[in-house]
């Protein structure tokens, strides 16, 4: 069911839609009908086909003659995500450690210690919300709005593959110290400690991704 937001409809359409496809409640080769979806989510056909034609733009869906095939990601997909992820989240990671001003860094030291204290806690849901949040946060303290916007869609197509990574106990102990990692090249200003944290970083996340740990 759709809640009323201050958002139109088509975009919580869209977003529910796109976070279920992403997360792999709706499986590639599940197909989405319009009548279903008006009964599942309680609106009309009008905002389901406008959220379906730029969940198509996005390459989520193709349409056919049943209704919309659901692609999701593809091994394919991931591989590219995380080539072009190790690049610019070490890049981001170096403007954050060349621009952020110290009370700006305070936040992602906050972000930081939470997660630490869900890892102690063995709080997998948590930590999963701090992850996103201390990579929403660096992507914010690079100070540039195209690294912001493009990572944060890049960290979100991948979240099923990572919610399985974050609930193996020994990968969230390593992300969290890698974390650590980088918060402290950024806090002492040094860029290419925090690039190459950061690089390696998500280069860790793929290796254990597809299983080469």
């Amino acid at each position: 069911m759709i809640d009323h937001k201050n958002i139109s409809l088509a975009d919580q359409v869209y977003e529910v839609l796109e976070t279920d496809i992403l997360s792999g409640k709706y499986a590639r080769g599940d197909v989405l009908t319009e009548g279903k979806l008006c009964e599942q989510l309680g609106v009309s056909r009008t905002p389901i086909r406008e959220a379906l034609r730029r969940l198509e733009q996005e390459g989520l869906i193709k349409e056919n003659a049943k209704g919309s095939l659901v692609l999701g990601i593809t091994q394919k997909d991931l591989d590219d995500i995380f080539i072009v992820r190790e690049k610019l989240e070490g890049l981001a990671a170096s403007l954050a450690a060349n621009n952020s001003k110290d009370e700006e860094i305070e936040k992602l030291k906050s972000v930081l210690e939470l997660q630490e204290f869900y890892l102690q806690k063995h709080d997998a849901e948590q930590i999963k919300v701090m992850d996103n949040k201390f990579h929403e946060t660096l992507y914010n303290l690079s100070g540039s709005v195209i690294f912001h916007n493009i990572l944060l869609s890049l960290h979100k197509k991948i979240q099923k593959y990572r919610k399985a990574s974050i609930q193996s106990k020994s990968r969230a102990t390593e992300s969290v110290a890698e974390h650590r990692n980088i918060f402290n090249a950024i806090a002492e200003h040094n860029p290419e400690l925090a690039e190459k944290y950061a690089s390696q970083h998500v280069k860790n996340a793929y290796h254990h991704i597809i299983g080469k740990d």
